[in-house]
């Protein structure tokens, strides 16, 4: 597995199902997932409108913490991309 942040998101490629979230088999509510995914966008310099707020809140809400940490991760990544 690759390292994870302090809030359970994959920090380099993933290679296999992210389940350790801190502690394997215990995951964040959705009012957590929210906040993790906020506090990613808001690092990656990500405004949002309205309707991206209303998406986000939908992933938070439906998403596994699998798919959830994956997204949330490759935003992430992205954003520590150097451009060229």
């Amino acid at each position: 597995m690759t390292d994870v942040n302090e809030s359970g998101i994959p920090t380099g490629p993933i290679d296999r199902e992210p389940l350790d979230y801190p502690t394997p088999g215990t995951y964040p509510d959705t009012a957590r997932k929210a906040e993790i995914l906020t506090d990613v966008f808001r690092a990656a310099g990500v405004e949002l409108g309205v309707y991206d707020d209303r998406i986000a809140i939908w992933l938070a809400q439906t998403a596994d913490w699998s798919t959830f940490a994956v997204i949330t991760s490759w935003v992430q990544r992205a954003a520590q991309t150097p451009k060229d």
